[in-house]
Parts: structure tokens; sequence; C-alpha cells
């Protein structure tokens, strides 16, 4: 009985990028704060792009807080909807050729959102990275960390919680 041969790892990776592409897409508030995501492997980082309007407090300048709170909250989203998604391509519950923001499954709704601001954000860019504590059927829990130029140096931190969506809308 012969196996048949792996997937060429350049079309996982095309299929990877096609669904988080979709998904940051199909979230247009994403677009109108300046994120964009990178992907290695399984692991997201949320980048937050500098721009101006992002200034909360000119004197120092600040970034505003509101703009850091929905930069951490859509990091949290953006994990857990991505780990849902690949799920459905690798197994073949959607097809990554169909994937589009209209056949994309729901989002995750959040439930509560707690952020610590630790330092001011400065007038750069900053990014971000979240990690999923615990991940059930109906919810999900996620801490997320922001940092601007030194990893060890968090600017803001963020807990949340998720209504996980029904697997069958």
């Amino acid at each position: 009985m012969s196996r048949r041969p792996p997937e060429p790892v350049e079309l996982i990776k095309q299929r990877r990028d096609r669904a988080l592409a979709v998904l940051v897409e199909a979230v247009p508030y994403i677009g109108f704060l300046g994120v964009s995501f990178d992907r290695r492997g399984d692991e997201l980082t949320g980048v937050l792009s500098y721009d101006p309007k992002l200034i909360g407090n000119p004197l120092l300048p600040a970034l505003h807080g509101g703009a850091i709170a929905s930069f951490l909250e859509v990091t949290a989203i953006m994990e857990l909807s991505f780990t849902l998604l690949w799920d459905d391509v690798e197994t073949g519950r959607i097809l990554a050729d169909s994937l589009s923001p209209a056949t994309l499954p729901r989002l995750p709704k959040t439930i509560d959102f707690t952020v610590d601001y630790l330092r001011s954000g400065l007038p750069r860019d900053a990014y971000a990275r979240a990690r999923v504590n615990r991940q059930g059927r109906r919810y999900a829990s996620v801490h997320v960390e922001a940092w601007q130029d030194n990893r060890q140096r968090l600017f803001a931190q963020a807990t949340g919680h998720f209504l996980m969506p029904s697997r069958d809308d």
C-alpha cells in the first residue's frame, strides 16, 4: 500500500495566506486603523502602522488609548478566527478557493476586554501578539501583548473573553 506524498509546503503557505487575507478583508475597521498581520507558520503578529490620526495627546505625542485598545482587540479576534478558519480549511469543511468575506464563518463576539496601559504609545509602528489561554466550543480567553521598539518593553496588554460562533453558522 503506497502513501500519498505530502502536499508541497508552498501550497499550504498559499492557502494560509489566502485565508488570512480574506479574513482581514472581511473586517473594514482593520483597514481603517491601518492594521496588517504578519504570519509566520501559525503565529500572527498584528502591525499597527503609525498614522497621525492615531495620536490622542498631541503634546506628548502619544497614541490614543482607544486606538490601542482597538488594535489589541482586533489582534485577539483575528488570532481566534484564523485558528478556527485554518482548522476548517485543513479538514476540508471549507475550500480555500471558495473563501470570500461573504463565505467566511462568523467571527467571535467580545464578552469583555480589559486593557492595561503600561506606558505611552509613541508615534511609531506598534506590534501585538495574542495567545489563546483557553478555547472551547462556546467561550475563549485570550491574552494580548503590544510593544513598539523592544518586545520586552510592552506598552499595553489586554485580556479578553469571547463568545465563540456556533460551528453550524
